[in-house]
């Protein structure tokens, strides 16, 4: 952890050590959590679970596999001695935390979630987190997701977020995204 002073207020910087060798990425749609899983499963050398991956079968449109599949892979995975996972699935997350040493809330705004998932369906590629022989494509319920049942995710994360007792550092902005990249010696992959 590192600690700045400026003028009369203190910060304190989160760093991934102090998040140890399980880590829970949660936040809205589009906010970065793969790209910042990515990132940090690079540096520290962790296993990297996206769990849109395990909740939906490649080769499709997004079709769900059912919940028991899910869960079963899901919990196969927390038991690892290592990991970063991202993704939300509220109703696994108990079991998720009961293994997790720290946690990550992205909470970017949500004209930022909504010009990436724009993005993501314009531009064509391979995208982290992404299904295997699947492209994106634009989905108004998507859209509608991100603009309307987001605002209410978000106060239940941010809930969430001041009940976990585990390291835990909340990036609530790009400005604050970009320092914890930084500050983390954290990169982009370069396509």
């Amino acid at each position: 952890m590192l600690l700045f002073h400026w003028g009369r207020h203190r910060i304190i910087i989160m760093m991934l050590d102090d998040l140890g060798p399980r880590i829970c990425i949660m936040g809205p749609s589009n906010s970065g959590k793969s790209t910042l899983a990515d990132a940090i499963s690079r540096v520290r050398g962790l296993k990297t679970v996206h769990l849109d991956q395990l909740s939906h079968l490649p080769h499709t449109d997004w079709l769900s596999r059912n919940s028991e599949e899910f869960k079963a892979l899901h919990d196969a995975e927390i038991l690892s001695s290592s990991w970063i996972i991202e993704g939300n699935y509220s109703s696994l997350l108990p079991q998720r935390l009961e293994r997790a040493t720290g946690f990550i809330l992205l909470d970017v705004p949500t004209p930022v979630s909504l010009y990436r998932y724009l993005r993501r369906c314009w531009v064509k590629g391979v995208r982290l987190g992404g299904l295997e022989g699947s492209h994106d494509s634009m989905k108004w319920s998507m859209i509608r997701h991100i603009i309307g049942t987001t605002r209410s995710n978000r106060n239940r994360y941010k809930r969430l977020f001041n009940d976990i007792s585990l390291p835990k550092v909340e990036l609530n902005t790009t400005k604050a995204l970009s320092n914890f990249y930084r500050v983390n010696g954290l990169k982009l992959l370069q396509s």
